[in-house]
C-alpha cells in the first residue's frame, strides 16, 4: 500500500516559486515512505510516472494540462495505488470526490489581494483555490501572514491552517568575496523579482532617482521582464534621467546568483506583499544588507536584520537607501544580523514540521 502520495507533476527542469518549494521540500519526507508522482524518477524514492508536460514551462497550456490531469487522472492512480493522503505543493486537487483525501499548500493570495478580473489567476483563486481548501483534510502554508490571508478571505477556521517557515539552498547562498573584476561598476543597489505592479518597482526606481548622490550608483533590476510591466518601467526610468543608472538584467541563471547578491550595496525588496519572500531570505544569506517592506511576511523572514520600510512612502525608501550608502558601520551590522538570520532557517527544519503535520492524516 503506497499510503502517502506526493504530487510532484508540476515540477521542471528549471524550477522557480513552487516548483522549487517542491524539489527542495520532498527529500525530507522520506521517513514517510511516500510515492511521488512525478515525470523523472528520484533515487531512493518509489516513483510513479505522469505526463511531463504539466508545469510552468509550457505556460497556461502547461497550467490548464495539468488542472485536467488533476481532475481526471489524479484520482485514477490515487485509487489504483491505494493512496490514503495525497499531498500537493500548491492548492491543486481532485474536487468532489470523497475517497481522495488530501492536504495542500498555500504559497499566497496575491490574485486576490491585487485582483485583476481579466487574469486567469484571479478567477482561480476566487473560484477553484476556495473549493480546494473547503474539501482538504488541512492546510499549510508558508507564514503566519499567509495563514491569517486564508482565514480572513475564505472564511476557514484556524485551526485547519499551519503555517511552516520555508527555507533556502544553505549550500549555494553564501557570502562571496569581492574581485578585481567589481571595480568595473559602481556601487549598487539590487533589486531581484519579477516586474508585477505589486512587486513596486516603480517607487524603488523613484526612491533611487531621489538620492542625493545617485549618480555615484547604480540600480540592477534582475528579474525577468515581462511586456506588460518593464516598458513603463523603462519610460519612467527614461523620464527621471536615469537610464545610465539602472540597468535592467532579466533573468539570471541560478549560479550567478550569489555572486551579484553579495556584492550589492544593499538589497531592496520594495513589495506590496508576499507570502514568503525567498528573495530577502536568500539576500541575508549572502551577508548583504536588506531593506524591505513592513508588510505581510517579510517582518516574520527578517524580524530585526533589515531595515523595514512603508513600500508606498518613496521618500521612507530613499532614506533607507541614503542610510545604507552613507553608514559601513551599519552595512556591517546589517550583515551580521542578516547572516545570523538566515542560518535559522534550514530546508530539514521545514520538512520536519512537514512530516509532523502529515503524519497526523495518514
Amino acid at each position: 500500500m503506497n499510503e502517502l502520495l506526493i504530487n510532484l507533476s508540476i515540477v521542471f527542469s528549471q524550477p522557480t516559486g513552487i516548483s522549487n518549494y517542491a524539489l527542495n521540500l520532498f527529500p525530507h519526507l522520506k521517513s514517510l515512505n511516500p510515492t511521488l508522482l512525478t515525470a523523472k524518477n528520484y533515487t531512493g524514492f518509489e516513483c510513479y510516472p505522469v505526463p511531463d508536460d504539466l508545469t510552468p514551462a509550457q505556460g497556461s497550456k502547461g497550467h490548464l494540462r495539468r488542472l485536467i490531469w488533476t481532475q481526471l487522472q489524479l484520482p485514477r492512480i490515487y485509487q489504483k495505488l491505494a493512496a490514503t493522503l495525497l499531498f500537493s505543493p500548491l492548492p491543486e486537487a481532485p474536487l468532489f470526490r470523497r475517497n481522495c483525501r488530501y492536504i495542500v499548500q498555500v504559497h499566497d493570495l496575491i490574485p486576490l489581494r491585487f485582483p485583476n478580473w481579466r487574469s486567469p489567476l484571479t478567477n482561480y483563486a476566487r473560484y477553484y483555490v476556495p473549493q480546494i481548501l473547503a474539501q482538504a483534510q488541512h492546510i499549510i502554508c508558508n507564514s503566519h501572514s499567509t495563514a491569517k490571508d486564508i482565514i480572513d478571505f475564505y472564511g476557514i477556521r484556524a485551526s485547519k491552517v499551519t503555517p511552516i517557515l520555508l527555507a533556502y539552498d544553505t549550500n549555494h547562498f553564501q557570502p562571496k568575496q569581492n574581485l578585481i573584476e567589481d571595480i568595473a561598476h559602481k556601487p549598487y543597489f539590487l533589486y531581484l523579482g519579477r516586474h508585477d505592479e505589486y512587486k513596486n518597482i516603480n517607487r524603488l526606481v523613484a526612491a533611487f532617482a531621489a538620492l542625493p548622490n545617485y549618480q555615484d550608483y547604480e540600480l540592477w533590476l534582475a528579474g525577468p521582464t515581462d511586456k506588460r510591466f518593464t516598458p513603463k518601467l523603462k519610460i519612467q526610468i527614461a523620464e527621471l534621467g536615469i537610464t545610465n543608472q539602472v540597468k535592467i538584467l532579466d533573468y539570471v541563471i541560478y549560479d550567478e546568483l550569489p555572486k551579484i547578491i553579495s556584492r550589492a550595496l544593499a538589497f531592496v525588496f520594495p513589495s506590496l506583499w508576499e507570502g514568503f519572500g525567498f528573495p530577502v531570505l536568500e539576500a541575508m544569506a549572502c551577508g548583504t544588507p536588506v531593506i524591505t517592506s513592513n508588510l505581510s511576511s517579510l517582518p516574520e523572514v527578517t524580524c530585526d536584520a533589515a531595515i523595514l520600510i512603508n513600500p508606498y512612502d518613496v521618500k521612507e525608501i530613499t532614506a533607507a537607501m541614503q542610510q545604507i550608502a552613507s553608514d559601513k558601520e551599519l552595512r556591517v551590522q546589517l550583515s551580521q544580523l542578516g547572516l545570523s538570520r538566515a542560518k535559522q532557517f534550514s530546508w530539514e527544519k521545514t520538512g520536519l514540521a512537514t512530516v509532523e503535520v502529515l503524519k497526523q492524516f495518514i
